[in-house]
């Protein structure tokens, strides 16, 4: 590879927006991937490592802050050069040295050696993008601080201050940028701008919980198997005859259509591992080892539906020769008669001063939980992110849990107490989790519902909340009652597909982005090079928010504050998995709360966001602020009487440090 492309592959990996890095921080970059011996994106990989250990933000690439990168690739290869020096010297001198032991099975021991894959873009150079983003870099990341030097006298780490925090307001990403800031009006509207239609059947998700027999499980990964089938056939218009087994012996190819599965339980998806387990109807249920040599390039991951054209000639694998295109839902639409509906409920409503004039954009906050650090419960993060609310006179806020989180160290303790001023009005011996609820985090909500009467709050629970006991996913909404909610506050199921005026906005408090990150398989040149929209379209592709199957091992995920740090993971009820699939239409804003950094992209015409976290373990996180500009009708192309929405074309999205 050249000077040039390697150069081009660090912008795209490490750069900010459309902003070239400068020469000294290529220089030093290059300088680590020489001394360490590391490709670009094995780089990328440990940077972010780095990052998120540091508890700093990956887009800050400052010169001084690679310095203190490069000294701890430093130390930590010297850690394990000791290490290793200490072992063979406790072994001794002993008699003639074997030769090291090789096993069979010596390939997952070999994947638990390389890198995981970190959040980040792919090493290829970015295509065109329709949609403008720009990334607002922030000031040059100040010196690390040794994790010895952040403890106490008694080795703990001291209370973090919210108030103290660094960069508070700054604007990390802008999608769209070429729109206007919107101006918040002068008062709040007189009445709500928004009107909600709930596309999912909400009441479906009030299922009795890991109650169904293995046999119905299968029956249902079995049904989305053939479902696709009959998908894959009138897209690609073959005839039935052209569908097969894939463990069926045969010298005539086939095209079969199966999930992504592993031959072992353990370790990463590998090419060695591959397999196609298809369904009772189409192959009997068998599994068949994967060939993919003959593919350029291929992107899979464990429970992915997926149409493969080749044959199986010698009984023992089926060899593929091209992967073919899934159908994707079709986009969101709507009369002209519903958009001028919508508009004019923008304007106020039929009986508005001004009824010809442009109304004021709609405009969305996106927060996801946790809202308190782990020191605390002072929802100190969630008390500032309503006063922006108020300030701005926002249509509506959407908070995806956790919101009493079972991983924060006090919760799951119990070693904690309410506000003073609350005692009085509180027996302690009937004080639940509900009453801890509606002291410290309702009144926040009651407020912004007082000085915003028209806003709209939703509410959408994770399977870490204390509160909800429907404790698998897909999962049912937390009762409000006894929880002291104002009226505009609505409390949805997670996940949900909804109408928001005209926008189709479907929500998953699931972190699968995260978890597809950790378990996709990528070979020779994928479809997708970059790896944050990879992981986007699976969702739009597989029509299902949490594609992946089975979810990654709860050990693996990020760890939590409480006890061993090991989170609850998925908690999928295989059985219900049908509620989590996208209904009728691709969304036209797609929210997946994530740790991985917070974006907003557009993919395959949706607008896909992350928030991230408005909260971190020690630290305040992030939020996004979504504007969206009504429809010109009058340009707008219609299609068999519906116009479609475009909402990625006219929605200006801010990713925003609370």
């Amino acid at each position: 590879m050249s000077e040039t492309e390697i150069v081009a592959e660090l912008n795209e990996q490490f750069g900010s927006g459309n902003k070239e890095l400068e020469a000294d921080v290529v220089a030093e970059l290059r300088s680590i991937m020489r001394l360490h011996q590391l490709s670009v994106e094995d780089l990328f990989f440990k940077w972010e490592s780095y990052c998120i250990k540091m508890d700093i933000d990956a887009a800050q690439t400052a010169l001084e802050t690679l310095r203190h990168f490069k000294q701890d690739l430093h130390d930590t290869l010297e850690r394990n050069s000791r290490s290793h020096v200490k072992i063979k010297t406790e072994k001794g001198i002993s008699s003639t040295p074997r030769a090291p032991r090789v096993s069979g099975g010596d390939v997952f021991g070999m994947l638990d050696s390389l890198t995981t894959p970190g959040p980040g873009r792919a090493s290829k150079v970015a295509p065109k993008r329709t949609p403008a983003v720009s990334r607002v870099k922030a000031e040059p990341a100040s010196s690390p601080v040794k994790l010895a030097d952040q403890l106490d006298a008694t080795g703990a780490i001291p209370p973090s201050s919210f108030n103290d925090r660094a960069n508070a307001g700054e604007t990390v990403e802008i999608l769209n940028d070429q729109l206007p800031a919107p101006e918040p009006p002068i008062a709040p509207f007189s009445e709500s701008r928004i009107k909600l239609t709930a596309a999912s059947d909400q009441k479906k998700l009030a299922y009795k919980p890991l109650a169904l027999k293995v046999s119905e499980s299968s029956e249902i990964l079995d049904d989305r198997i053939d479902d696709f089938v009959s998908l894959v056939m009138q897209h690609h218009k073959l005839e039935e005859s052209a569908f097969g087994s894939a463990a069926s012996q045969s010298t005539s190819e086939i095209v079969a259509v199966g999930r992504i599965a592993s031959d072992s339980s353990e370790g990463k998806l590998n090419a060695a591992s591959l397999l196609l387990e298809t369904s009772r109807r189409m192959g009997g249920g068998l599994r068949v080892p994967l060939n993919v040599s003959r593919l350029r390039g291929y992107q899979f991951f464990p429970g992915q539906i997926v149409a493969l054209k080749g044959v199986n000639s010698n009984g023992h694998e089926f060899t593929v020769h091209q992967i073919l295109d899934l159908p994707l839902l079709p986009n969101a639409a709507s009369t002209p008669d519903s958009l001028g509906a919508h508009i004019q409920r923008l304007r106020g409503g039929p009986d508005a001063m001004d009824s010809d004039s442009d109304p004021a954009p709609l405009n969305v906050i996106f927060a996801s939980g946790p809202y308190t650090a782990d020191d605390n419960l002072d929802f100190e993060p969630l008390k500032a992110l309503c006063n922006e609310a108020a300030d701005i006179y926002v249509d509506a806020l959407v908070l995806t849990g956790p919101f009493i989180d079972m991983e924060h160290p006090l919760i799951a303790s119990g070693d904690f107490d309410l506000p003073e001023e609350y005692l009085s009005s509180i027996d302690p011996d009937t004080a639940t989790m509900s009453t801890v609820f509606k002291y410290l985090i309702s009144p926040s909500l009651n407020r912004l519902a007082s000085a915003n009467p028209s806003i709209t709050i939703l509410l959408i629970p994770s399977v870490r909340d204390v509160l909800d006991k429907h404790v698998s996913w897909p999962q049912d909404a937390f009762p409000r009652k006894e929880l002291g909610l104002p009226k505009a506050a609505k409390v949805i199921g997670n996940p949900m597909t909804l109408s928001m005026n005209e926008i189709v906005l479907g929500i998953s408090s699931q972190d699968v982005l995260f978890e597809l990150r950790h378990e996709e398989l990528i070979g020779g040149r994928p479809q997708e090079p970059r790896l944050l929209e990879r992981a986007c379209r699976y969702l739009v592709e597989q029509r299902h928010y949490f594609p992946l199957f089975p979810p990654t091992d709860r050990k693996k995920l990020p760890k939590t504050g409480r006890g061993d740090g090991v989170g609850p993971g998925a908690v999928l009820d295989v059985g219900y998995l049908k509620l989590g699939e996208m209904v009728n239409v691709r969304p036209d804003v797609l929210v997946v709360p994530s740790s991985l950094p917070p974006f907003a992209k557009v993919v395959e015409s949706v607008l896909v966001i992350n928030p991230g976290y408005l909260s971190k373990r020690r630290g305040a996180g992030t939020y996004a602020k979504m504007t969206v500009y009504p429809p010109d009708l009058a340009k707008q192309e219609q299609m068999g009487g519906m116009l479609a929405h475009k909402i990625f074309e006219r929605a200006r999205v801010e990713i925003t440090r609370i």
